[in-house]
This record gives structure tokens, C-alpha cells and sequence, in this order.
């Protein structure tokens, strides 16, 4: 997942440096229909034709949409949000009407009137009233205004080797709850030899500090504050050296990190399906990419809660509707998504399609919705599950009571910023914890000052 959002949010800073009116993004009147009556729509989002089973899946639903509602055409295109062609693709007009984006993207996309006010028409979907509000506020302005709906949304927490565990003494149901719990679990772990390291951690290609803003969050600190309107770096702070050190102790007092070093995205994902990693600060989806891509087992593997638990790093993906949509394209539009994404009767058309085609289902991610739409998505979630949901017990019990914070603007930059304090104390025993955050300060300070 973090390879996507490092796409999405590297488009967004090549779209920073393009300048655009509305209309160029939306277009003049937008043609909403066409002599017949209908409607084109359209959308992105469709798998690649290599990725057959949800490519099908994605376009049968497009059918089943198009009979149930004969007045719109949906034309879907591949992909989601490259950083190679969206630039060029809303300062020419060229996006698609209701386009997917991750949660760092619609406050710049909405504070530069690139997208359109759906707000509306939003009563007339009743489900859109049950989403979470913290969640739906990720797709309004500060006025409440809205742009967008969200579909998924992700937290992070502590996945970990169960094999492991229990070779080491340690209880598979009952994982680290602090970081000092998680320090003596690497240690046992390592202890047991055989290349098998206790803890992993990144620190290249933006995902070291990716994962410095996931355990700060944990400590309770945060990476960056607004403060009057102006953002400025927060992690040169107790919480972040606390970070640091405990990495650093971990690296070179315990030797419980490994020496191998300079690790990104898919390089835990790789210790851990070769049974040579303890633990690790992930999201559930990567639990299915190390069982297909690097040949772990789902009966391996346990998720927990971040520890500490004082906060964690989330997001997710939604859709949004570019700028100049006529009244039709956009309630067009809202039928599409509440139809398929944003709407909790289709969790059990596809969790059994999911079931059916041995995709996992019941792996723990937070339900974007209350009330009624909330139980019917968890009757479906449990009805088809095929994972072992009870690995993940810990973490599941844990979502309510643990704030979930979003990534800090420009975060991409942010993160290469921090990669450098990673880096520094997990191969140098010397490395001087209170200048790498001194400096890292210094830089992020001179990033965030273009932030309005």
C-alpha cells in the first residue's frame, strides 16, 4: 500500500508547480448528455487487463450498474493516480469525471478549486449520511463543503511471525503492547539465531520516514503543527528522539535489526514470507502480498496494535469528481460510487465473489461507516471470511480506542527528509540523535513554509 500512496503523492507535488484555473481542469460545460438522453460518465479505476479476475469483476459490475440504470453510459479507464500523466491531465482538462485519490491528496486538490462541489446532491444518497465523519472530512473544505466520497481506509499496526513468537517463549495472542515490550520481544527473537532477526524497520526510498511519522504518531508526537496558519516541524521533540534511540539501542546494543540495512517497501515483505523476520509496522494488506508474492502462510501471521498506542498513522482512497461537472455527470457520478464503492449492501455481492475466487476477506481495516451500514458491512465481513481472523484479534479490539492521525503535508518530502535520521542510526553506532533532528528540522521547516 505505501507504494501507492508514494505514487499518488509524488503526482501531487508535480502538480504543486502546475498552474491552473478550475476551468481548465473541468472543462466549459461539460456536455452532460447526449441527444438520447444519456449520460457518459467517466470513470478510472479498472484493474489492468493483466490483473484478469478484478479486471472482469470490475467491468461486470460496470454491466450490472448499466442495467440497473439505463440512462447512463460508464466509460472506465485503467489505473488510479499516476504521477506521470496526472499533472499533464488536469492542467489540460483531460481527467476522468469521477477519479480515485488517496487521503493526501483533496485538501490541495480542493484548496485549488481543481474539483467539484457535490454537496448538494449528496442528500439524495442516503448512505453517504452513515460514513464516518472524520472520514468524509477528509473530502470537504473547511467549510463542510464536499468533493468526494472515501472508500477504504487503513490504520497501522504491529504484524508479526507467530512461528516466531512461540519459539521464542513469547504468547502469539498477546502481542508487544510498548515499545520497551517490543525490545525485549526482538531480542528473544533474535536470540533464537539461524539469520532470524527480532525487529525490521525502513529507511530508503521514503519509507524510513514514513515509518518515523508511524511511531511518533505512536509516542503520542507529532511530525508537523499548524500554528496559526502556519505549519512547522514538530518532531524535534522527546517523542522523536525517543524514536531515534530506541532504534539506534536496538541496532547496535541489542543486535536484534540485523546488519543488512538501508531497507524499503518490499524488502520486510520478503524477511517476513521467508520466515526470518519477528515484527514489523505494517498495514493488514500486506498480509496477503507476503502470502502471494514472497510464499508465507495467512496462519503465520498476527497483527497487533501500534504500540504504545497514543496514536497511529491511517489513510485510505476514495473517489473524487473534477471541477465543472454538470448537475447530471455529478448525480451520475453519486450513483456510480453508491452503487459499488460507497455502499454497504455490495459487501456481500463481493465478498463472496472475493470468497469464491480465493481473494482474502476479513482482514482488519477500519469500516468507513456507522450505525446500520457499519453492521451490515462486519455480517458480511464475518459470513465470508477466509482469513484467520483471530491472529488479527488484537489489533481489531484495539481500532476504537487508538486516534488515527493522517499524513503531514508534503509528506513525500517530509519523509526523504527523515530517511536521513534512519539511516544515520541504523548504520552508524555514533550517529548524534540530536543533531539528525536538529537538521531534519531545519529542512522540513524550509518545506512546509510553501504549505498554505
Amino acid at each position: 500500500m505505501f507504494r501507492t500512496r508514494l505514487r499518488s503523492a509524488l503526482g501531487l507535488m508535480l502538480v504543486a508547480g502546475v498552474a491552473m484555473s478550475a476551468a481548465a481542469c473541468g472543462g466549459d460545460d461539460d456536455s452532460a448528455a447526449s441527444k438520447d438522453g444519456k449520460v457518459t460518465l467517466v470513470i478510472n479505476g479498472l484493474p489492468p487487463a493483466t490483473e484478469k479476475a478484478t479486471h472482469d469483476r470490475f467491468l461486470a459490475n460496470v454491466a450490472e450498474f448499466e442495467k440497473a440504470n439505463p440512462n447512463i453510459d460508464i466509460d472506465p479507464r485503467e489505473g488510479k493516480m499516476d504521477p506521470q500523466t496526472f499533472p499533464a491531465k488536469l492542467a489540460g482538462g483531460q481527467l476522468e469525471d469521477v477519479f480515485y485519490t488517496y487521503f493526501t491528496d483533496p485538501a490541495n486538490l480542493i484548496a485549488k478549486r481543481q474539483v467539484s462541489d457535490i454537496s448538494k446532491y449528496t442528500k439524495d444518497f442516503p448512505i453517504t449520511s452513515q460514513l464516518k465523519p472524520e472520514v468524509l472530512r477528509v473530502f470537504q473544505d473547511d467549510k463542510g463543503a464536499t468533493y468526494g466520497l472515501p472508500y477504504k481506509n487503513y490504520s497501522m499496526g504491529l504484524l508479526y511471525n507467530r512461528d516466531l513468537f512461540k519459539q521464542a517463549g513469547l504468547d502469539p495472542d498477546n502481542p508487544p503492547k510498548t515499545w520497551a515490550d517490543v525490545r525485549t520481544a526482538a531480542q528473544k527473537i533474535t536470540a533464537l539465531g539461524n539469520g532470524v532477526t527480532g525487529y525490521g524497520d525502513y529507511s530508503k526510498s521514503n519509507t524510513g520516514g514514513w515509518h518515523f511519522t508511524t511511531e511518533i504518531y505512536s509516542l503520542g508526537g507529532e511530525v508537523a503543527v499548524n500554528d496559526g496558519g502556519t505549519w512547522k516541524a514538530a518532531f524535534n521533540s522527546p517523542q522523536g528522539k525517543q524514536v531515534l534511540q530506541q532504534l539506534k539501542d536496538m541496532r547496535w546494543t541489542d543486535n536484534s535489526m540485523g546488519q543488512k540495512q538501508l531497507l524499503e517497501w518490499a524488502d520486510l515483505l520478503n524477511q517476513m514470507g521467508s520466515g526470518k523476520l519477528g515484527m514489523y509496522l505494517a498495514t493488514a494488506d500486506n498480509i496477503p502480498t507476503i502470502v502471494n508474492q514472497y510464499k508465507g502462510k495467512y496462519e503465520t501471521y498476527g497483527l497487533g496494535p501500534i504500540p504504545d498506542g497514543k496514536g497511529t498513522l491511517g489513510g485510505g482512497e476514495g473517489y473524487m469528481f473534477k471541477a465543472g461537472l454538470s448537475p447530471e455527470k455529478i448525480k451520475a457520478g453519486l450513483k456510480w460510487l453508491t452503487f459499488w464503492f460507497t455502499s454497504a449492501d455490495r459487501y456481500e455481492a463481493e465478498n463472496k465473489w472475493s470468497s469464491e475466487t480465493k481473494q482474502p476477506v476479513g482482514l482488519p481495516e477500519p469500516a468507513i461507516f456507522t450505525g446500520a451500514a457499519a453492521d451490515t458491512q462486519a455480517a458480511s465481513d464475518k459470513k465470508y471470511a477466509n482469513v484467520p481472523q483471530a491472529n488479527y484479534a488484537p489489533f481489531t479490539a484495539s481500532m476504537a480506542t487508538i486516534p488515527v492521525k493522517l499524513e503531514p503535508p508534503n509528506a513525500q518530502q517530509i519523509y526523504a527528509t527523515l530517511d536521513v535520521a534512519m539511516q544515520k542510526v541504523l548504520t552508524d553506532k555514533n550517529a548524534n540523535v540530536d543533531q539528525l533532528l536538529a537538521d531534519a528540522e531545519t529542512q522540513a521547516n524550509q518545506i512546509l513554509a510553501s504549505v498554505k
